[in-house]
């Protein structure tokens, strides 16, 4: 009797065996994948560069001729400024008591409370100017109209970075985007103390001059000049 008797006979590549199908299969599915993300990495890809060359519309302003005028007691604004900050090297300071850009007498004086160059902000006060009463209190998404009393304490001095002052509330004052490379204030209302302890209220509007060159700062602002800290609702305006 033969050996192979009453052994089952089996097809070629039975028992077992991969004759290459699911092999195949699985290549095909990992080539579909590896499209896809192909085809999406290469949409992203042009996304972001027209993203890049389609330059979104941003509000511009003309700078605010400078007009110091001591406004006296009582209440001011809401009053809209542009100051003219697209100098890399020179401060401008603004000061609240004359509505105005205005000329720094000296280091120590406390003849202005807000200072501007291109995006950067400081205040009269702690490592800018260790007589200046100023400070910044960010007071999140509060409307400018609001009525409000302003907190006593809180307020944000200056600190140094190296030869450098800085006020990191101030630091924060805009979004920067690496897609359109443009700057947009951040939907914030910032108590400000002045130099000489008085009271403000402001909103950053925009950071673009006209024909959209950077430096412009426009801001909305409430401003006591009594030393009052309370300020009225007022009705909403352009």
């Amino acid at each position: 009797m033969s050996s192979g008797a009453g052994r089952e006979a089996r097809p070629a590549g039975a028992g077992g065996r991969d004759d290459g199908g699911g092999g195949v299969s699985r290549l095909k599915v990992s080539s579909l994948i590896l499209g896809t993300v192909g085809v999406l990495f290469a949409a992203l890809i042009v996304g972001l560069v027209v993203s890049s060359l389609v330059r979104p519309e941003v509000a511009t302003f003309v700078p605010t001729p400078p007009a110091p005028a001591e406004v006296g007691p009582g209440s001011v604004g809401p009053r809209t400024y542009t100051v003219d900050a697209r100098s890399h090297e020179d401060w401008v300071h603004f000061d609240f008591s004359r509505g105005s850009v205005v000329q720094r007498e000296s280091e120590g004086s406390l003849d202005w409370d807000i200072a501007f160059r291109r995006h950067r902000m400081i205040t009269n006060g702690g490592g800018t100017n260790r007589l200046g009463r100023a400070g910044v209190l960010d007071l999140g998404e509060t409307t400018l109209e609001a009525g409000v009393v302003l907190p006593v304490d809180g307020y944000v001095v200056d600190e140094r970075r190296g030869d450098e002052p800085r006020n990191r509330v101030l630091e924060d004052w805009y979004e920067y985007s690496w897609i359109s490379h443009l700057l947009r204030p951040t939907d914030k209302t910032y108590a400000l103390r002045t130099a000489n302890g008085e009271y403000a209220l402001l909103r950053f509007l925009s950071y673009y001059c006209p024909g959209g060159q950077a430096g412009c700062v426009t801001f909305r602002y409430r401003y006591r000049g009594d030393g009052s800290r309370r300020l009225t609702a007022t009705e909403p305006t352009g």
